[in-house]
């Protein structure tokens, strides 16, 4: 059969789109997740303010690989050195640009280990994991910002450093991006080998925001396209879409049945993690380390709003933390002065009220699960978590007055 001209011509075309979607792909650096995603710098092309402001948040510095820069702490005598009982020490070490954690008993090194990964932002504290036979294991001594120490690593002992707690692919499902591991099935037995240090650190756009290939593929080729395309906006999904996306990290440590690392904004969360109770009985109970999205629930904010959800408060593209006015103007959508929903509280004028509502309601409270013990403490320091349970605290009242 003899093709007419326009059938050849028109099949040359798509192979020329074809192709050139393809070189498009193939030009950029390659992203170890699959031809799906797109290099994280490319999101910098056309969103270059909110990539660089993010650059700087908690969640973009969730994790990283070990070096100079990204370890803190003191690797200068006499503040490298944790003390156990007895002889035994941990001292924190640089060589080169390798960093190191040597174990030691009576000034004698035993043992050498390396900084590998870091887990943490800094704000609060870092702790770190080398890579040992294709496993990462979690080192005894962390870094502790408010005490400005090394401090043991949470639930480790107090008597002796630790080396052999395994940390498995689960933790970096919600530190990182991406790693580089493979399960090794023997019987029932199931271990996670890891290739060291291959890892896309932090929580990306693409953690979010789903894979952003095609996207980026469609906006260079239309750069006079403005809606967005193959992609996906936060606002466009479902309320519970939306919590179930900030729920896969924040809702604690639950049985996974899929690696978070699967999950795309959209997904159900009960697809990917084993049902339990919500929160117990007594929500003020739970920890306020990791179990923010039981105790937003639990909040009658939240149960009486229809819309409200992490969002609401939180614009995930910069860093609030510390403005706790900005946190407070968005409390007045709902509890604008001179209406029954604002604040009762009448030893403060209502100018002054709304510029903090957060330390009453949402005040610091210490975490039972993850405390710290510096050198020379008989007892460990919790960190203190901000409560997403929002509430009336009897133990802030006093304060107003």
């Amino acid at each position: 059969m003899k093709l007419r001209p326009y059938v050849i011509v028109g099949c040359i075309a798509l192979f020329v789109i074809l192709l050139s979607r393809c070189a498009t792909r193939k030009a950029g650096t390659a992203d170890p997740r699959g031809n799906g995603f797109a290099a994280a710098t490319s999101c910098a092309d056309c969103h270059k303010a909110v990539y660089d402001s993010y650059a700087s948040t908690a969640h973009a510095k969730s994790s990283a690989i070990a070096s100079a820069g990204t370890v803190k702490g003191h690797f200068g005598a006499p503040d490298n050195v944790y003390h156990f009982t007895g002889e035994t020490d941990v001292v924190m070490e640089k060589e080169g640009d390798a960093l190191f954690q040597t174990l030691t008993v009576s000034g004698k090194p035993q043992g050498k280990y390396p900084f590998d990964i870091v887990f943490g932002s800094g704000r609060k504290a870092q702790t770190f994991l080398y890579w040992k036979n294709d496993q990462y294991f979690q080192l005894p001594i962390s870094w502790f910002v408010p005490a400005n120490s090394w401090a043991n690593s949470p639930g480790f002992p107090a008597s002796h450093p630790k080396f052999d707690r395994i940390v498995p692919a689960t933790c970096f499902g919600c530190h990182s991006s991406m790693v580089s591991v493979k399960e090794e099935v023997s019987g029932l037995k199931i271990t996670d080998k890891f290739a060291k240090r291959e890892m896309i650190a932090g929580i990306d756009c693409q953690r979010c925001h789903g894979p952003a290939g095609d996207h980026v593929d469609f906006h260079r080729a239309n750069p006079a396209e403005k809606a967005a395309h193959f992609i996906t906006r936060m606002d466009t999904l479902s309320r519970i879409q939306r919590l179930d996306a900030c729920a896969l990290c924040h809702s604690g440590l639950k049985p996974m049945v899929r690696p978070a690392f699967e999950f795309k904004p959209g997904n159900k969360l009960e697809d990917f993690i084993i049902a339990t109770v919500p929160f117990p009985q007594k929500p003020s109970q739970l920890d306020v380390h990791g179990n923010q999205m039981q105790l937003l629930a639990a909040s009658k904010c939240f149960l009486q709003s229809q819309t409200m959800n992490c969002s609401t408060c939180h614009n995930p593209h910069v860093t609030e933390r510390t403005s706790m006015q900005t946190f407070s103007q968005r409390c007045m959508t709902c509890h604008q002065p001179a209406t029954p929903q604002f604040c009762k509280h009448t030893g403060q004028p209502s100018a002054i009220l709304q510029q903090n509502c957060i330390d009453c309601h949402m005040p610091s409270l210490p975490s039972g699960s993850i405390t710290m013990l510096t050198n020379g403490q008989q007892s460990p320091t919790p960190d203190s978590v901000r409560t997403h349970l929002i509430d009336v605290y009897e133990v802030m009242k006093g304060k107003l007055h």
